[in-house]
């Protein structure tokens, strides 16, 4: 593998962000507003409301629109690993490409093959018979979910693999442990569990807005209600699932912690930041220059060292120390960035003499060349890194973004309760204020989930994969130009399709639930 220039990684990565987060506009709300819609058609199959099915069909109406162009973001994107990324898909296929596969064959058809039933069997198929369907269609739409995330958990934590040097590629040795990595299950349920937010932001937001124009009140009433409750619990389950990210995180990715807190230097009975101010002139890892200019600790001293260690006396390494190594860790002392790139290097030598030996049909050798390979194969990745500061993600970026992102979660959990508290006092359509806040907090649940994939991917940076593979050696060897040229194609070409999923969506809610 060579290394490619700057503007080909540049803009390679800016397609794939691009194309990832527009998916992301549509993947959550799928999640979230299916869950919702069925809990309302269960309610109408046991209690034989008419309010209910109308309420399911209009909700189940706007599921429709976002699903559709959901899935066709999410097409474009996975090709986006054969065209911008053959280097990581020749290097890892193998692996990567299981799920991906299963998600299609298993998930997406299931999906396809109860959603028609869904929509147009109401009136064709029994009320039990259609509520399964409608059930599993969410199902089907949260199992392509946890094939996804189940490839990308393994970006942040490859296991499950080895390498095989004849082939120069990793291949599949425990399926197992990848799918139940526990990397893999948290952040399944950590991104479904924020879909789930969405969808209750998305129905108490736009229930408020007919509450406001006075219409349809009952319709309103029941959803803010179903919404509220269901917002109350998915955000006490992401909480749960955000401490358990903070763990995972301390023990496989140090670096993507470090960053996330601004820690520069490591400590024993670490703070954990609300919230913080980075200084600019800041520089520099190893400088003596404060990395803040003003810090806001949560007040519970060694609380970065609990979540990321269970332990409030724990040593969490900075920056520096990750660089520098010399700590102590569960497998023993951290080794310094030049050690890694030296085995790295030595890692990629020995298989180059390899190659070479089998060639020649020097056994012996090629035997050695192996053993040397594997000895360092776990640091293969930091061969291709030259200077120590690649090992640093975006500091600002994802210090803020994370840090945001937490200020938003603590919010949706104290709108509930209070949207929560009115709907049971049932003078909620009095309280405008409450209503306006509402509505006007739908775009924000959309930004918390993309800032909480800020956090994780510009947060694992330089890798493509985790120690294995550096973004550089990652993407396919073809024209800057051409990048730039679908970069601008398909932005227009997500830009229409948002603007036509807005549109329709408005569209829909204007006519209301009368509306069949």
């Amino acid at each position: 593998m060579e290394l490619l220039d700057v503007s080909l990684l540049g803009w390679s990565r800016a397609q794939f962000a691009m194309t990832a987060m527009y998916h992301w506009l549509f993947v959550p709300l799928t999640l979230g507003l299916g869950i919702i819609m069925s809990v309302m058609e269960t309610l109408y199959v046991k209690t034989g409301k008419e309010e209910w099915k109308k309420a399911t069909k209009f909700w189940m109406t706007l599921f429709g629109v976002n699903f559709a162009i959901g899935v066709a973001t999410g097409i474009i994107l996975e090709f986006e690993f054969g065209t911008n990324w053959s280097n990581y898909s020749w290097f890892v296929g193998d692996i990567f490409g299981a799920p991906l596969a299963i998600e299609g064959i298993m998930a997406f058809f299931m999906e396809a093959t109860f959603i028609s039933i869904m929509f147009f069997g109401w009136n064709k198929v029994s009320k039990k018979f259609h509520l399964a369907s409608t059930w599993l269609t969410i199902l089907g739409a949260t199992l392509s979910a946890l094939w996804i995330l189940v490839a990308n958990a393994w970006m942040q934590y490859p296991i499950g693999m080895e390498f095989n040097p004849d082939m120069t590629r990793n291949e599949m040795i425990d399926f197992w442990s990848i799918l139940l990595s526990p990397v893999a299950i948290n952040k399944f349920l950590h991104s479904v569990f924020s879909g789930w937010v969405l969808g209750a932001l998305f129905v108490i937001g736009v229930s408020a807005w007919f509450l406001l124009k006075k219409r349809d009140t009952d319709f309103a009433l029941r959803s803010m209600k179903v919404g509220a409750i269901f917002g109350v619990i998915a955000t006490a389950l992401i909480i749960w699932t955000g401490d358990s990210s903070a763990y995972h995180v301390s023990q496989k990715q140090p670096m993507k912690l470090a960053v996330m807190e601004g820690l520069y230097e490591g400590k024993t009975n670490a703070d954990l930041l609300a919230f913080g101010v980075l200084n600019p002139d800041k520089k520099a890892y190893n400088d003596t220059i404060d990395p803040f200019l003003m810090k806001m600790p949560v007040p519970i001293p060694g609380m970065l060292s609990f979540l990321g260690y269970r332990d409030f006396n724990a040593f969490v390494p900075g920056i520096k120390d990750i660089i520098e190594g010399g700590y102590e860790t569960p497998k023993g002392t951290a080794l310094p960035f030049t050690e890694k790139r030296t085995r790295g290097k030595a890692a990629i030598q020995a298989l180059a003499d390899y190659q070479k030996a089998m060639a020649a049909k020097d056994t012996t050798s090629a035997a050695t060349y192996k053993a040397v390979l594997k000895e360092n194969y776990p640091y293969f990745g930091y061969g291709y890194l030259e200077n120590p500061e690649e090992l640093i993600p975006n500091i600002p970026m994802v210090f803020y973004s994370f840090h945001f992102m937490v200020g938003l979660g603590m919010y949706f959990l104290a709108l509930f309760i209070v949207v929560l508290f009115f709907v049971y006092r049932k003078n909620i359509e009095k309280q405008k204020w409450l209503l306006w806040i509402s509505l006007l907090t739908i775009p924000l649940g959309y930004v918390a989930g993309e800032l909480g994939w800020v956090v994780t991917e510009v947060g694992r940076q330089p890798w493509a994969i985790q120690d294995v593979l550096p973004v550089q050696a990652a993407i396919s060897n073809i024209s800057s130009e051409s990048v730039k040229l679908t970069f601008f194609l398909f932005l227009i070409l997500f830009t229409a399709l948002l603007v036509a999923e807005v549109r329709i969506m408005l569209k829909q809610i204007k006519k209301g639930p009368e509306a069949d």
